[in-house]
């Protein structure tokens, strides 16, 4: 078959665009799909029927014997029932294998745990049935639902219930009398109390709602935890090393103190005499650095000239200057020629 030699802009536009839109929508295909291909996602993608979720949610961990093999695909009811799907990887999945949503931590996140039973491995297109899988009770949903049924509760119709049927049996024996009696009790008591049990139950749901908007902020605030104990845990080894490297250095220096007392208690006792004077002479010490500060300053100008320092002799030698008499003053010493004179009439 002979080349199509043509340019590209050259070639029809309706295959062009018939082959990217191909090429494209394959590529979105893939995307939707990158947990299923063999290089990306990886895994089995089997399902279970629960009778409730339970707070289960896509993306929870899969576990098994509390080591993470996968996570929740997704969540869907069907028939009356909750099917989870979830992804399992390297790990096996028996026939007989029970599934079962757990709580994860006391804030109330979940994870799903398998117990892989049975000698052949489960087929993905068949589902774990009910009788295999277990849901949780949910603590917050309870404290919830306990404080909205509160809510709807008639105290006070209660409690005369609660009189009427004390009356009613009346003429019963003593004991049942007595039970009675203490039901309406009981009921007088709630009622009593009325609005400080709904107000205790509401305070309850508001911090249990807190807690569950919270979950994935507390969740991560003990991982952290776990992790710093973990940290501290590999450390361990090196930490005990430095306490008892401490122990032995402050053990080896009470030894020095203790060889060397009667060498050291004369040393100290000598400079604490030193000191003593020195604070005793302090104000004529500084009286003397201030004294000697000028000296310093002139000192330091006259040897400011490298190996040369100035002086200044006044008449030394009488020289005369076109018949007047002056008086000489001499050079640097150590051989600097040139010099200043002095003359008067």
């Amino acid at each position: 078959m002979a080349r199509d030699s043509r340019p590209f802009r050259d070639r029809d536009p309706v295959i062009i665009g018939a082959i990217s839109l191909a090429v494209i929508a394959a590529l979105v295909a893939l995307a939707f799909n990158a947990q299923s291909l063999p290089l990306i996602g990886g895994g089995t993608v089997y399902s279970a029927s629960f009778s409730e979720s339970a707070g289960l949610r896509a993306d929870d961990p899969v576990r098994i014997a509390g080591v993470k093999v996968g996570q929740v695909e997704s969540l869907q009811l069907e028939d009356g029932a909750v099917t989870v799907e979830f992804r399992v990887s390297d790990a096996f999945v028996g026939d007989r294998s029970e599934a079962a949503i757990k709580i994860e931590t006391v804030l109330g996140a979940k994870f799903l745990a398998l117990v892989p039973r049975g000698e052949t491995a489960l087929d993905p297109d068949d589902r774990i049935p009910l009788e295999r899988t277990a849901s949780p009770y949910d603590v917050v949903e309870a404290f919830s639902g306990l404080a909205q049924t509160i809510d709807d509760v008639d105290t006070a119709q209660l409690a005369q219930s609660f009189e009427v049927l004390s009356e009613t049996f009346a003429d019963t024996p003593d004991e049942v009398q007595t039970s009675l009696e203490g039901l309406s009790r009981l009921s007088t008591t709630i009622s009593s109390r009325d609005a400080e049990l709904s107000q205790l139950l509401s305070a309850t749901r508001d911090v249990t709602q807190v807690l569950a908007d919270r979950n994935g902020e507390f969740t991560q605030l003990i991982l952290d935890s776990n992790t710093l104990l973990t940290e501290v845990q590999e450390r361990r080894a090196l930490i005990d090393s430095i306490l008892t490297n401490t122990q032995t250095l402050a053990t080896q220096l009470a030894g020095l103190v203790a060889d060397n007392t009667a060498a050291l208690t004369p040393a100290l006792a000598q400079l604490s005499e030193v000191t003593a004077i020195l604070e005793r002479n302090r104000q004529d010490l500084g009286q003397t650095v201030a004294n000697l500060a000028p000296f310093v300053t002139v000192f330091t100008n006259t040897l400011g000239n490298g190996r040369w320092f100035d002086s200044f002799v006044d008449n030394l030698f009488p020289a005369v200057v076109g018949g007047v008499l002056c008086g000489s003053v001499a050079g640097p010493v150590g051989g600097s020629t040139g010099g200043l004179v002095g003359c008067s009439p």
